[in-house]
């Protein structure tokens, strides 16, 4: 495009000699209020100046603030534009001079307005039912064309009178509503652009409150530290604030008034009477605020607020009692005394409806306005005590106490005859009500008491009873006793009698009935008691002509029947009885004469249910009656639930039993017993009875002995297993720290192992042993390439263990019975120990230690069967005896065995090994004898040694040939494993 240009400007250029021409790009601009455009004009040929002219026409020079102009090269010029208003609108020029030559060119700039929201607030907010103006406020040139649209529909007036678009474009809703309320798109469009914008209004609909009292009116009661709740519930939209005033005064939350958060409850802490009157609840929203009024009614307790105490002299004219309450509503008194009730109103005229009296018109009550008196006329010394006032109302009463204090003379009261016995202490009691108190005296025969005569007499007082004590010594002291009392306002006298008693006279039999082993008297008591109650029944009975026997019951109130037992049957009887009291045994009655019956079946037992221990269980208990004459053999019992027809399973119960207990019943069922008594000659008419079961609980109650949840089974197994637990904790303690316990058993007798750190020890000690003694030959350790061992089991090979001999044993030492060799030193001072360990082995290679001198020749054949016959003493290489050179030989000494060979025939196949073959993979010189002496058997190869057993098979025979030409002989100075004495401990 370039090229083209100057293609032609050079043709114009040629074609009109040194003509200038001017062209402005854009040729026309049209420019939004506030944008910023630049404006370029190019000169073809030579021009000196290049100017800008503005549509007023004067020149625009670089220093307007708005409008710049810039001459970028010779042939150029840009005249720019920043932030572009109306007023820069017009036609722009472009002058280029060059001399006397000019050339011009022109631009016409456009200023237009893009749309502009000058006021489109959201959200925007009205008042349910008003007409709302929804405001929308667009500027744009030319002027846009407004759209209203809610819920994606454009909103017209032909389809909603409601709606209407306003001609400065708001939007008017007339009655706007809850439902009105949402977004609404205010949409501004220029047809002639093709432009277009919008703006979304949240429209808020504002709901007036509304405002309920759950109750209008609310009671309380006063002073008795009561609360008060008033409460009201609001609705409304945005959510209203709750206030409440009481006289005007907004209530807030303090020490008397609480409000919740949301102010619908106002709680008045402790009413009092001055709280009474009307609340306001006030709710408030930006839709306006309503109001209710709520009622709080203070009652108050009744409360008796005075009254008086009184004192009077008996027979007294009248005297008055006074009682004065409070409260709202107003109280009722009523008077009490005793189980007397006195109430205003009660038995009152027309006429006097607020008076009350007593049949006697000795009691008069009177009431008025809060007060109310009570009367009494007449006073007698009854009318003395405690009168209870109350005054109540519908919400409550208060009591008070008031008493009448009487004052009379004294009244001798209480029983006046007592009936007694020589030597039998009685007491007359003189009981003295008087008031103020009496003094009491006693007389006999005008005579006071007690006198220097009367020993046997004592007195005993009390505030209001005066006690004589009397032992009669004979029929003298018996008659008439005076008590005397006496105080201020009078005096008087009552005589006592005290009485000799009798004996009771005889009961009156009035019918026997016999059984075969019992019979049941039936008796009247005596019609004289002789004065004093009676203790016992005296029963005798006898066969004709024979000694009365006896026996005593005690009597019991309203006793009419005995039953004696231990009779014979088909046995004719004689009874009688007699009564006892305090004085002594009355007359016997008319003996009466019956005949027991025949041997029978024995009567039923009389039935008891008790409840068991379980709610679904039950205790039968039975008392036995007649025998029939023949002892009791046993009691059958059996039961069944009623809505089934067959029996459980019979019960059969020993003779001296009296009860069963049934468990694991039915819950809530019906059940029948019958129990059975039988003798010799049956069982009895069966005893019935029945009893229901409890309903199933649905929750497991509480009892009292529920403190473990565990059974005892439970508990025993717990302690068995922390046992165990011990005793293996037990046992890895010894096996790693001594090498002891019952694992060292089994790693010796199942992996010929000897524990861990075994091997190291027996090293350690094996040093020590020999760097003791340096003058002793050195351990030579012998190692064969090839060696079989029979199995435990009688299977085949397995690896040598330290039981397994080295060589084939000699004819003459297999049919030689097993014997033992001690190795003893010359001296006989020491002895010599020979160990052997434990550990296990390569099956291909086999290490033995022994001395390279000929003492180990000596070694019988290896004993298995008897820990107690093993081997020798072990040799002690650590102390050489001082008596014998340190070369001196070990003396074979053949010995018997210390116990027999619990193996037998096994035992004559042992032969005495060679100097060279040492029954153990490892053979050492072990440390101080006294480890031998310690343990009868000192071999502690295995532990199935210790426990009576061999390692060894009784139906193979090892056989280890020792070749000196592969035989590995090495010399091991201080590494020579060995058994130390810890296995033998094990």
């Amino acid at each position: 495009m370039l090229q083209m240009r100057d293609i032609l400007w050079g043709l114009l250029f040629t074609g009109c000699a040194a003509a200038i021409q001017v062209q402005i790009t854009p040729a026309l601009g049209e420019i939004s209020v506030g944008e910023s455009k630049f404006f370029l004009c190019e000169v073809v040929g030579d021009a000196k100046e290049i100017d800008w002219f503005a549509p007023s026409g004067e020149k625009i020079l670089p220093t307007r603030p708005n409008i710049s102009v810039s001459r970028t090269d010779e042939s150029t010029s840009t005249l720019t534009l920043y932030h572009a208003n109306v007023d820069n609108a017009g036609i722009y020029k472009c002058v280029a001079k060059n001399g006397g030559k000019e050339a011009q060119a022109t631009v016409q700039v456009k200023i237009f307005q893009k749309i502009s929201f000058q006021s489109a607030p959201s959200p925007q907010e009205f008042n349910e039912g008003d007409n709302a103006d929804i405001v929308c406020d667009v500027v744009s040139s030319p002027p846009a064309s407004i759209i209203w649209k809610h819920k994606g529909s454009i909103l017209q007036s032909a389809k909603d009178v409601r709606y209407k678009i306003m001609d400065n474009g708001h939007l008017l809703i007339r009655g706007i509503n809850k439902a009105d309320e949402g977004m609404y798109n205010c949409e501004a469009r220029v047809m002639a652009r093709g432009e277009i914008d919008f703006r979304l209004i949240k429209v808020i609909v504002n709901v007036l409150p509304t405002i309920r009292a759950r109750k209008t009116e609310v009671n309380a009661t006063a002073d008795v530290g009561e609360s008060a709740l008033l409460a009201c519930d609001a609705d409304g939209f945005p959510e209203p604030t709750v206030t409440w005033t009481h006289n005007s005064v907004v209530l807030e939350t303090g020490d008397k008034y609480s409000l919740n958060k949301d102010g619908s409850e106002l709680v008045i802490k402790e009413v009092k009477k001055v709280d009474e009157g009307d609340y306001t609840c006030i709710a408030k929203n930006k839709a306006g605020e309503k109001a209710e009024e709520v009622s709080l009614n203070v009652f108050v307790l009744p409360n008796i607020t005075y009254f008086n105490n009184q004192t009077a002299s008996e027979f007294d004219e009248e005297v008055t009692l006074t009682c004065e309450a409070s409260g709202d509503p107003t109280p009722t008194i009523s008077w009490k005394f005793g189980n007397r009730v006195f109430t205003e109103g009660e038995q009152a005229s027309w006429t006097r409806p607020d008076k009350y009296e007593s049949l006697d018109r000795n009691v008069v009550v009177r009431s008025h306005a809060r007060v109310s008196s009570l009367t009494l006329k007449n006073v007698q010394f009854t009318d003395a005590g405690r009168y209870l006032c109350t005054a109540s109302n519908s919400i409550g009463e208060d009591n008070q106490q008031l008493f009448l204090e009487v004052r009379y003379a004294p009244k001798i009261m209480g029983l006046v005859a007592k009936y007694t016995w020589e030597e039998n202490p009685a007491n007359l009691s003189c009981e003295v009500a008087a008031n103020p108190r009496a003094s009491v005296v006693w007389f006999r025969d005008g005579i006071e008491l007690p006198s220097s005569n009367s020993t046997n007499i004592k007195i005993f007082n009390t505030p209001t009873v005066s006690h004589v004590e009397i032992t009669p010594e004979s029929q003298n002291d018996f008659g008439s006793y005076n008590c005397t009392a006496t105080n201020g306002l009078g005096t008087e006298s009552k005589e006592f009698l005290l009485i000799q008693a009798e004996v009771p006279s005889s009961p009156k039999i009035e019918e026997v009935q016999p059984f075969s082993s019992t019979a049941v008297v039936e008796f009247e008591e005596p019609f004289s008691l002789g004065g004093v109650p009676i203790l016992k029944y005296k029963v005798q009975w006898r066969l004709p002509g024979k000694e009365w026997k006896s026996q005593e019951y005690r009597a019991d109130k309203d006793m009419t029947r005995i039953t004696i037992v231990g009779l014979k049957p088909e046995t004719t009887y004689e009874v009688k009885m007699s009564a006892i009291n305090g004085k002594g045994e009355g007359e016997s009655s008319r003996a009466s004469t019956f005949k027991t019956e025949p041997v029978r079946e024995p009567n039923a037992p009389i039935l008891e249910v008790l409840p068991g221990k379980n709610l679904n269980s039950v205790k039968i208990k039975w008392t036995k009656q007649d025998d029939g004459g023949s002892p009791i053999k046993h009691y059958l019992l059996r039961y069944k639930a009623k809505h089934v027809s067959d029996w459980k399973p019979e019960r059969r119960l020993p003779p001296l039993s009296d009860y069963v207990t049934l468990t694991d019943l039915d819950w809530n069922t019906d059940y029948e017993i019958h129990v059975v008594a039988v003798n010799q000659r049956g069982p009895s008419e069966p005893s019935v009875t029945s009893f229901r079961t409890a309903t199933e609980p649905t929750t497991v109650p509480d009892t009292a002995d529920s403190g473990s949840v565990l059974g005892t089974g439970a508990i025993v197994g717990i302690l068995i297993v922390v046992f165990l637990l011990l005793l293996v904790a037990v046992d890895l303690t010894c096996y790693f720290l001594n090498k002891c316990g019952l694992l060292m058993c089994i790693a010796v007798n199942v992996c010929g192992k000897a524990g861990p750190g075994a091997k190291s020890k027996d090293i350690e000690e094996g040093q020590a042993a020999f760097s003791k003694d340096e003058s002793k030959e050195p351990i030579v350790e012998v190692r064969t390439e090839e060696e079989n061992t029979p199995n435990q089991e009688g299977g085949g090979p397995t690896e040598p263990n330290e039981t397994t001999p080295l060589t084939e044993p000699e004819p003459a030492a297999a049919d030689s019975p097993n014997t033992v060799v001690n190795l003893l030193p010359s001296t006989a001072a020491n002895s010599v120990t020979e160990s052997f360990s434990t550990p296990q082995t390569n099956p291909s290679r086999e290490n033995t230690t022994s001395s390279p001198t000929n003492t180990a020749a000596a070694l019988s054949n290896s004993p298995e069967a008897d820990p107690e016959c093993n081997v020798g003493p072990l040799v002690d290489l650590s102390d050489t005896p001082k008596a014998a050179p340190a070369s001196s030989l070990p003396v074979l000494e053949p010995v018997s065995p210390p116990c027999a060979n619990a193996n037998g025939p096994q035992s004559q196949r042992e032969s005495v090994n060679a100097p060279g073959s040492a029954q153990s993979k490892d053979l050492q010189v072990d440390g101080p004898s006294k480890d031998a002496s310690n343990s009868p058997c000192s071999d502690s190869t295995t532990s199935a040694q210790n426990d009576g057993k061999t390692a060894k098979d009784d139906n193979t025979k090892a056989e280890t040939e020792v070749k000196n030409a592969t035989a590995e002989v090495k010399t091991v100075p201080n590494e020579a494993p060995q058994a130390n004495g810890n296995e033998s401990k094990a």
